[in-house]
Formats: C-alpha cells, sequence, structure tokens
C-alpha cells in the first residue's frame, strides 16, 4: 500500500532556484536531541526486514552504520534489539507500539533504553488498523519460519493508548520520546503539552485512513503551529534529494525514509540499503547548491516557487 497522493503533492511543489551563491561548501549536519548527524536523513521504522532479505534488520543497521545515519527499529523486527545494538555503529532509536499487557510495553521500552536506544518513538495513528484490503487479498501472514519476538498483530490495539499513556511512557524512559502519526495541528499543540520531545508528521503510509492529507500538505500548518518548541519531522513519499529540500523548507527539521530502504534491502541487503540513502544523500546537497543554500539553517520558504 502507498499513498499516492503523498508522491503526487511532491511533484506539484515547484522550486525557486538562486544564482551566483556560494556553495562550494554545503553543510547538510542537523543537531537532533543532542546527537550531531551529519545529514537530516533517518530510516524509518519499517515492519519484518527479514521478509526482504535474509540478513533482515542487521544489514538494515550495518547500512545505516556506513552512511552515519539514525536507524529507527520497528517494534515489528524479526531480529532482537540485542543483536541490531551489537551490529549497529551510529544511533538507533526504537519504534512502540503500546501492547494491551502493559508490563510487557514497560519491559520492551526500558530493554531498549538500556541498550542504548537514543530515542523512543510511539505510533499513536493506529488505535485500531486501518483497512487494508491488498493486505487481506493476499492473506499476509508472517511465515511460520520468521518471529516477531516484540510484537504481533492481536496484541496492539484491543485497548487504544490515550494521552494519559504517553505521560506514563515517558515516565519509564529518560530517552526522548516521539509520537509518530500527527497529523491535525491540535494534537501537534497538545503534544508540546504534554512534554514530548519531538513528533513526526505522518499518514501512516495512506494504510489506515482513507482521504487524509499527504503529509507535506499537512506538515506546513502543523511546523506554524509548533513555532520551532520542539522537533517536527515527517515522513510519507519521500524518492529524491529535492523531496528532503521541499520537506525542510516547509518546516521538517529532518524527514524519514521508509519504503526506498525497504526497496534497497531487497534488491541488495545492507549495500542496497546503503546504496539508496547514498542516492538520497548526493541528491539533496545537489538540491541545495542549485537553490544557493549552503546550510541546513538556510533553507526556508524563498525556495519553494510560489
Amino acid at each position: 500500500d502507498v499513498c499516492s497522493s503523498d508522491l503526487e503533492k511532491f511533484d506539484e511543489i515547484k522550486l525557486n532556484p538562486s544564482v551566483l551563491n556560494d556553495v562550494s561548501h554545503v553543510d547538510m549536519s542537523v543537531n537532533l536531541f543532542g546527537e550531531h548527524m551529519p545529514h537530516p536523513l533517518i530510516i524509518a521504522p519499517t515492519a519484518f526486514h527479514k521478509i526482504m532479505h535474509t540478513d533482515g534488520e542487521l544489514a538494515t543497521a550495518k547500512a545505516a552504520g556506513r552512511t552515519s545515519s539514525i536507524y529507527t527499529v520497528s517494534s515489528f523486527t524479526t531480529t532482537t534489539l540485542e543483536e541490531i545494538k551489537q551490529a549497529a555503529t551510529s544511533p538507533l532509536w526504537f519504534q512502540l507500539y503500546v501492547r494491551d499487557d502493559r508490563s510487557l510495553t514497560k519491559d520492551v521500552v526500558q530493554k531498549a533504553e538500556a541498550l542504548g536506544f537514543k530515542a523512543l518513538v510511539v505510533t499513536v495513528d493506529s488505535p485500531v488498523f486501518g483497512v487494508r484490503n491488498r493486505q487481506d487479498k493476499i492473506r499476509f501472514e508472517l511465515p511460520h519460519n520468521l518471529h516477531a519476538p516484540y510484537a504481533n498483530f492481536d496484541s496492539v490495539t484491543k485497548t487504544p493508548i490515550t494521552w494519559k499513556d504517553i505521560e506514563w511512557l515517558q515516565s519509564l524512559v529518560n530517552i526522548p520520546v516521539l509520537l509518530k502519526g500527527i497529523l491535525n495541528n491540535t494534537d501537534a499543540l497538545i503534544a508540546i503539552e504534554s512534554g514530548v520531545s519531538g513528533i513526526i508528521v505522518s499518514n501512516h503510509s495512506g494504510r489506515n485512513l482513507d482521504t487524509v492529507p499527504a503529509t507535506i500538505e499537512a506538515l506546513p500548518r502543523i511546523a506554524e503551529s509548533v513555532n520551532k518548541k520542539i522537533p517536527v519531522l515527517m515522513d510519507g513519499g519521500i524518492r529524491r534529494g529535492t523531496d528532503v529540500l521541499k520537506a525542510i523548507a516547509l518546516g521538517a527539521d529532518a524527514v524519514l525514509v521508509g519504503k526506498p530502504v525497504c526497496y534497497g534491502l531487497a534488491c541488495g541487503g545492507a549495500d542496497g540499503v546503503e546504496k539508496v540513502l547514498q542516492i538520497l544523500k548526493t541528491e539533496f546537497e545537489i538540491a541545495m547548491k542549485l537553490t544557493g543554500k549552503s546550510s541546513i539553517a538556510a533553507i526556508d520558504e524563498t525556495v519553494i516557487w510560489k
């Protein structure tokens, strides 16, 4: 499933290049929650990497290290957190679906923190899973030889989480807590009041609720409401370096890349994921130079044609 509007809306946005600027050196680095990163590309949480390649999440972790990328490990990982941590050489975040058994939720988030994961990303847009016709049509299930040690389809959504659960989760850990799945700017303001460290603008790739806006459409309104009080990240539709530039220009501090990473993993394991990230990094640097921007801080709405 892909939210086609995410791709279409990025294509509709045109860039406004500026010439004769000194772009002999371009600084793509960002600082997120005390972590200095050489670029604003983060690997988004995606499920079941061993379905795509036998090395699974270990390959993704290795590629993240080679490209100095943050890797957000999914609750639906098919590899243990301990194994991923051992393979990782760049920062890891952990994405959480809160389970009905709150003691198991507590155990896994505290395990992630103890292993050195740098942030907790809580998916908040799935009180129930949406209508997924293609998934139902193929009767998707995890192959019998694979195991998701921290989650399963039946254990996530029976008791929807609320803002009180977000307060509870923050009390369990001393690492930044981010909320993934914000599209409503009122929710973004409540998130700030709740004390979370950041939000991720996401429409779950259009796989939960039909006819929601593309994330790049929702991003400017949310960024304006947040007004830099906490970092605003986004995912959905990032396919080219120009998409990264557009997202930052419209208010994102960084972007998460999901499906392209999965495609790279399926095609070539760690080498494939590394290639995908290198392509995006190179294209983003080129886009910065061709719009006359030599740093992330310099990227603003002036690069958007209006």
